[in-house]
């Protein structure tokens, strides 16, 4: 089989297609003939050293991806060789990503997609939508679990709109009943937003943005999905209605932040931060069983007319791709596999 590898942490040029002899599943685990493999910040920066990646001597990247079943390991239940699925975390405490033909990891990751759903839309969830998923599901008077008109009545304010978890969070907020704000910085992330389904979007780059924000939401804002807490922890605060909690999974735009005290402790707010690497399972399962019940009831598409554009690489051009999702490409980078 093909797989993409690298032996050393550095720029994309450190990855190299090679030949491999597919594994075998062990106990509690699956094999999968990936279709469509997911690029996202987090390789890169997995493959450049900036995280760690464990002490493999030859790893290959990405952790989200989706394909068909190929082999099941003693002791997995739940799944059958045949099955169509979506795979997140694929790299996670093992050196096989999802850029190579054929994958095995923990049959927990490996997770059904409904039917009609395609493998495009599979390899586009992972990491942005179980990240989304948690920061949606972490308010302290709010639901753990999310499903149609669990955040009815809720404000969700998503930050980054355009990007891949701006997006699910913008999809999953809608599908649960939330109004959902987000902003953006220029007019075409605005549209894309839009199509994702948000009911109102700023650009935060032309006027107050408080201003514009209270005059759609003048009780707050419950819940915030914020990539950029070190710009936007003082606004935040300033927009946040009682008990609102601002869950940021990012540090784009700085490594530390402050705000304002008063408006912290006068709202009751809570500044929840979250990594899917150490969020542990029971929240990684949650999310899992949600995501999919989304995706049966079409609520999490993908596509330019879905807000998500899609930028499409073969195997071979992995590095490229790499260097797309670094660039800072809109949309979602996926590379094409094999045809299943």
């Amino acid at each position: 089989m093909r797989a993409v590898v690298y032996t050393s942490s550095g720029p994309s040029a450190v990855l190299s297609l090679v030949e491999r002899e597919p594994a075998t599943p062990g106990p509690g685990q699956v094999g999968v003939r990936i279709a469509v493999s997911g690029v996202n910040p987090t390789d890169w920066k997995a493959r450049n050293g900036s995280t760690r990646r464990g002490d493999f001597t030859e790893v290959v990247p990405n952790q989200d991806g989706a394909g068909i079943i190929d082999a099941i390991g003693e002791g997995v239940a739940g799944l059958a060789v045949g099955d169509r699925v979506w795979l997140y975390l694929a790299q996670h405490e093992q050196a096989g990503g999802t850029a190579q033909e054929y994958v095995i990891l923990p049959a927990a990751r490996a997770v059904r997609l409904p039917e009609g759903i395609d493998f495009a839309v599979g390899a586009s969830l992972g990491v942005p939508a179980i990240t989304a998923h948690r920061a949606l599901t972490v308010h302290e008077h709010g639901p753990a679990r999310l499903s149609p008109g669990s955040l009815a009545g809720r404000v969700v304010l998503v930050a980054g709109g355009a990007g891949a978890v701006g997006h699910a969070a913008i999809q999953l907020a809608r599908w649960a009943g939330a109004t959902v704000i987000a902003t953006v910085s220029s007019g075409t992330k605005a549209t894309l937003a839009r199509a994702a389904g948000a009911h109102h979007v700023f650009d935060y780059t032309r006027g107050d943005l408080a201003e514009k924000v209270n005059e759609v939401a003048p009780g707050g804002v419950d819940q915030f999905v914020e990539v950029s807490i070190a710009a936007n922890a003082d606004v935040n605060a300033a927009l946040a209605a009682n008990h609102a909690v601002i869950a940021f999974y990012a540090d784009n735009g700085g490594d530390t932040f402050t705000a304002a005290v008063r408006p912290g402790f006068a709202k009751n707010l809570r500044f929840q931060g979250l990594l899917l690497y150490t969020v542990g399972a029971d929240a990684l399962a949650a999310a899992a069983e949600d995501i999919s019940a989304a995706l049966a009831d079409d609520a999490l598409p993908v596509g330019e007319d879905a807000g998500l554009p899609l930028t499409w690489y073969s195997l071979e051009d992995t590095a490229a791709a790499h260097d797309a999702v670094q660039s800072g490409v809109v949309g979602k980078v996926l590379i094409r596999v094999a045809d299943l």
